[in-house]
């Protein structure tokens, strides 16, 4: 059984990760910020959380993870539109998904691993942004 002030830590780890992610966003006034993220990398942290708590008796703690991940899509789906024949929010879409992925992962324990895909997230984002438009000037 996991102490109650570790479910604590945890949920601020997950807070933390999704606004370091969201900070990044919020600079660059896309239509999910620092809060959004935030508040979905701790919702599927608390999911996560509560899954593995009540797991000890017949209930699969891997039904809440596909429901997280069916949620979060409907959600990402909500940050796409289209204007002037260009697609609009896939990334902030993507970024959602995997968000909860790494709101899961701090709910399940998975610190490092949660960490190395916050840092890879950010690095995509920032340096790949830059590296895209690079190569599309090229192209």
């Amino acid at each position: 059984m996991v102490a109650e002030a570790e479910l604590v830590v945890r949920l601020v780890v997950a807070a933390l990760l999704g606004s370091i992610i969201g900070i990044e966003r919020e600079l660059h006034g896309k239509p999910a910020g620092m809060r959004t993220h935030a508040l979905v990398c701790l919702g599927s942290c608390l999911f996560a959380l509560v899954s593995v708590m009540i797991a000890g008796g017949s209930v699969d703690p891997t039904r809440i993870a596909a429901g997280v991940v069916t949620g979060i899509g409907f959600l990402g789906a909500g940050t796409i539109f289209m204007a002037k024949d260009k697609i609009h929010g896939l990334t902030t879409a993507a970024e959602m998904w995997v968000l909860a992925a790494i709101g899961i992962a701090v709910g399940t324990g998975f610190y490092v691993v949660a960490l190395a895909t916050t840092a890879l997230v950010f690095l995509l984002l920032v340096p790949g942004k830059l590296l895209e438009k690079k190569v599309v000037r090229r192209a």
